[in-house]
């Protein structure tokens, strides 16, 4: 198949032509704060969407808002009339959108500080950005974590363009599954290197692409190789002047990596798997369906199960695929594949490390009750970095929410008055500290938005650390009612005893945690996430919050807020006390306590406890830069809330990241029998797991952040082991390959194998993580490009691919092509598991 089809398949699409002609927009500034015109255009290749920021003179804004008839008659303009001028370019690559989402009803960055002059009585921004229209706004979210705001000049123009989008989006990511990702790769960059779109790329051209994919060559090697390939090719010296096309390239690319000094991978497992020579003596140029199966499915992979109608499946898929060197040897017979094709295989997310029925969604498992699952946590959901001085964002919580987190965390205190009705403004910050606030009303709006467009995601759980007096309380009660409507879950007071309903059940609602004292008990038993014992904890309360928390409990909790909570927050005395409670009573602890409670010997009695009741732990208030700690340690004893702060991107994170890829991603991981099951101390640890990794090569590695400038990468791979001993100890263990200088498009390792002994495999985590060397740096100073993180538990063996995803846990743009070529082997210490 011609390795360009996918893209003259992505020009031809049809679209509205004032897509391609320039629509009118606004784009809302970073600090949300200003508006400014602009032109959005999508390309004519259809992989690209531009959006052309022009800076308006004074008073230009509010005439063009104000008046829809002018921005109609505008919109087909290049914007010449004299009352702009063009001020920057941003464009994005299709392959790099995560999403677009329509509406925005609140501050599209919280940027409230309790002393900002911006903010009235109300909590309201005097400023353009008051003028956003959610029916006629949306926001383009990619590479991560990058966000465009923008606005449409009415409703009914903003559907029309992004429909549009959609469809682009929905076709391209359609199409790159049958396209290896060398090829996907080269299409990503080609314009970059062919500005002047004449569909060639001459040696200068080629040394930028070379660049942009990490493949360090000298000047004088790149000619050389360049000028031979030409000749070989049959292109004349006018012909290899001009360049060479795209399929042209695709096949330079293929014979670097065939030509290189270093033997690959597939190479040798070709060999050793199929033969390297056939009964008659020739060289093995193919592979039958049946060999495939039995040789390489069956005994390599230990995949017992394998079919020979899901081997002829993957060879027709196989078959479809655009690759970077087409072989004439299979002559359209689909029940062969060749060597090309087989790597192409190894590659793809059918051979991934991650078990695919592991990682698939299975409702099945929904129905149990909801403190038989880890559920994906976020701590102080709401900031953006440091717990003392960092923002708040409303845009944190739907971050969250699309990164897989069900239980959101908001910190709520009385704010300020409405200027014109005296109404309490519930506020949500870091209390007492430099951080600045948002609304919790927005909050409310955010997650509701959520809800609107994924109505049927498993409960969201919002743990309310609530400091808020009376009419506050009212207030939070009345948005969360109105706002919420159908969508938040009311417990009815008979169903408080007995077991707690299942994310089935609850699939679609929001649930609150906070107080719900039974009726005629006071509130002196209510536990709140700032009674920590940590020493030197930030948030550990002043005299001025002690004596507001004891307002609080003098005045209770607002009855119409109280009938509205599901899990109530109680003090620690004792476990026994503790598993007879009512089970929508729950505890919360600081990282310090949960492993005090192993130091105690008291694990057991916690895990027994979990089986019915919840716990949600999370970070010392000492972490003041919102650094994180493992959860391995809560997980191990069955702790369902481990919340993190989702604003570090760090181990601990990836680990949760990891995690929670377990069952589709929905933020519900049925918790593992050990933990579910009565613990018999008279029955013998679990027999420990000897994991071997050996990493063979890598592919298609981006630079740090996926940046399209800077050094050819010098990669090398970090393998670690996070695992729970017997006696309830955390245990990293990690090895690193050497560094594989100036290639990151395919660099070959062959490492020998890192070998771990594991103690606690249905708790215990693989991370797999590619870095940088810097040249001359100090040890730790190195780069974090991509990583991957996976149970054990949902491990495969044998010679698996490795996806590896970006710091905020997405594969889109450079990412997307990103992986790891591995051996896996997985034994018990008396023999195979």
């Amino acid at each position: 198949m011609e390795r360009s089809s996918f893209i003259h398949k992505q020009k031809s699409l049809s679209v509205p032509p004032r897509l391609l002609e320039g629509v009118e927009v606004w784009k809302i500034t970073a600090n949300g704060r200003k508006i400014e015109p602009a032109t959005l255009t999508v390309s004519a290749d259809k992989f690209t969407i531009s959006v052309i920021v022009k800076k308006p003179r004074a008073g230009f804004f509010l005439r063009r808002v104000a008046s829809t008839e002018s921005a109609h008659h505008d919109s087909h303009s290049n914007g010449s009339n004299g009352s702009t001028k063009e001020k920057d370019t941003r464009v994005i690559d299709v392959g790099a959108i995560d999403r677009i989402q329509r509406g925005q009803k609140f501050m599209p960055k919280g940027t409230r500080r309790l002393s900002d002059p911006n903010v009235s009585r109300g909590g309201h921004h005097q400023n353009e950005a008051d003028k956003v229209s959610p029916e006629r706004s949306f926001s383009i979210i990619f590479r991560g974590r990058s966000q465009m705001d923008l606005m449409a000049k009415d409703s009914m123009d903003r559907d029309e363009l992004l429909d549009g989008l959609d469809f682009l989006i929905l076709t391209y990511q359609e199409s790159k599954n049958k396209v290896a990702s060398d090829v996907l790769l080269l299409r990503s960059v080609w314009l970059d290197a062919d500005k002047d779109m004449t569909g060639k790329i001459n040696c200068n051209q080629l040394g930028r692409i070379l660049e942009r994919i990490n493949l360090a060559m000298k000047r004088q090697q790149l000619n050389s190789t360049y000028e031979k390939f030409g000749k070989v090719i049959g292109l004349d010296r006018a012909m290899r002047r001009k360049g060479l096309n795209f399929e042209q390239c695709c096949t330079f690319l293929h014979k670097l990596k065939r030509d290189s000094w270093m033997v690959k991978p597939v190479t040798v497992l070709w060999n050793d798997v199929f033969g390297e020579f056939m009964n008659n003596g020739k060289p093995r140029m193919t592979v039958s369906d049946k060999t495939f199966l039995e040789r390489f499915l069956h005994r390599k992979q230990a995949e017992k199960s394998a079919t020979l109608e899901q081997v002829s499946r993957t060879f027709a898929a196989l078959h479809q695929m655009e690759i970077t060197f087409v072989n004439d040897v299979l002559q359209n017979d689909l029940s062969r594949i060749d060597k090309n094709r087989f790597e192409a295989y190894l590659l793809s997310s059918d051979n991934d490390a991650f078990d695919p029925e592991r990682e698939r969604f299975d409702r099945r498992l929904m129905t149990r009750p909801i403190s038989e699952y880890w559920i994906n946590s976020s701590h102080n959901t709401y900031l953006t970095g440091d717990q003392f001085t960092s923002h708040s964002s409303v845009d944190m919580y739907t971050s969250a929410l699309y990164r897989g987190c069900r239980c959101l965390e908001l910190d709520i205190w009385d704010g300020e008055r409405e200027a014109t009705n005296s109404m309490p403004v519930p506020v949500v910050w870091h209390g007492h500290t430099m951080t600045t606030k948002i609304l919790f009303e927005d909050i409310i709006k955010a997650i509701k938005h959520f809800l609107n467009f994924n109505p049927h995601v498993f409960p969201i759980v919002l743990s309310f650390e609530n400091h808020c007096s009376i009419p506050y309380q009212e207030v939070m009660a009345e948005q969360l009612v109105r706002i919420l409507g159908k969508s938040l879950y009311v417990p009815p007071e008979n169903s408080l005893f007995g077991l707690l309903p299942s994310p089935t059940v609850l699939r679609g609602l929001v649930v609150i945690k906070g107080r719900r004292p039974l009726v005629g008990v006071g509130d002196d038993g209510y536990d709140t996430d700032e009674d920590s014992d940590d020493e030197g904890n930030v948030k550990s309360m002043s005299d001025e919050s002690k004596s507001q928390l004891q307002q609080i409990r003098q005045h209770g909790v607002a009855p119409q807020l109280a009938k509205l909570t599901l899990f109530h927050g109680t003090k620690h005395k004792s476990w026994d006390e503790s598993v007879q409670s009512p089970t929508h009573h729950m505890h919360s602890f600081t990282e310090s306590k949960v492993r005090t409670m192993f130091r105690q010997n008291k694990s057991k009695k916690w895990a027994v406890y979990n089986q019915s009741h919840m716990t949600r732990t999370y970070p010392a208030g000492a972490r003041v830069d919102s650094s994180n700690y493992s959860p391995l340690l809560a997980w191990s004893v069955g702790c369902q809330m481990v919340s993190l702060n989702f604003q570090t991107t760090d181990v601990a994170l990836r680990s949760n990241d990891g995690r929670f890829r377990e069952n589709g991603g929905c933020g519900y991981v049925l918790k593992p029998s050990s933990i579910l099951s009565d613990f018999d101390p008279t029955q013998p640890p679990p027999v420990p797991v000897k994991l071997s990794i050996r990493i063979l090569s890598g592919s298609n590695l981006p630079k740090p952040r996926g940046e399209s400038v800077g050094e050819c990468i010098d990669p090398y791979i970090r393998v670690s082991v996070l695992d729970v001993k017997a006696e309830g100890k955390e245990k990293e263990t990690t090895h690193a390959t050497d560094p594989f200088p100036g290639n990151g498009f395919f660099p070959i390792w062959n490492h020998e194998k890192f070998t771990f002994i594991i103690e606690s495999a249905a708790i215990a985590m693989l991370q797999i993580s590619v870095y940088d060397k810097e040249k001359g740096s100090v040890v730790g100073s190195d780069e974090f490009i991509a990583g991957a993180s996976i149970p054990i538990s949902c491990l495969r063996r044998g010679i698996r691919s490795v996806k590896l995803f970006d710091a905020h846990n997405t594969r889109s743009g450079a990412f997307d092509f990103a992986s790891l070529l591995v051996e896996i082997r997985i034994e018990r210490a008396v023999g195979e598991v």
